[in-house]
């Protein structure tokens, strides 16, 4: 989704609230990351104070992983929350910014963005996950499978 934000960078004070959905098909499956299962929510507001215009929001989802160490399935729900200062015009000093072409941010882009790299690198079904036996490949969250590792 599109949004216009020329009045935005034009008037200080102005405030844009925002309330959105990104729908499940919009977001396909994103391999090694999982499936989202609920549309991705943002919740938050664009505020121009004193000419910078900051954009913060809350994002919320529920996806569905593979253990990466048991290679489970299982479902884990999102609530994050993100902040960053749109600027008009490109800059190559600091990525720290979000540029805004025409005066219009691709929102969808940039939580999908935002998101995927607040993802942990190893995604496991729980912090105490045992993983498999790399012996005989038994789910060790399950029971023990009695082989001897050295």
């Amino acid at each position: 989704m599109l949004l216009r934000l020329r009045q935005l960078f034009d008037r200080a004070g102005d405030r844009k609230d925002l309330d959105l959905h990104i729908p499940c098909e919009e977001l396909g499956i994103y391999k090694g990351v999982g499936t989202f299962l609920t549309p991705l929510s943002l919740r938050g507001s664009i505020v121009n104070d004193a000419g910078v215009v900051t954009l913060s929001y809350t994002l919320s989802c529920t996806m569905r992983h593979v253990c990466d160490r048991c290679l489970n399935e299982f479902e884990r729900g999102y609530e994050m929350d993100f902040e960053h200062i749109l600027i008009r015009t490109e800059s190559s000093d600091d990525d720290e910014y979000v540029y805004c072409p025409e005066d219009t941010l691709d929102i969808n882009e940039l939580a999908i963005s935002d998101l995927l790299l607040s993802l942990p690198t190893k995604i496991l079904c729980s912090p105490d996950c045992k993983g498999l036996c790399p012996i005989c490949g038994h789910d060790l969250n399950v029971s023990d499978c009695g082989c001897k590792l050295s």
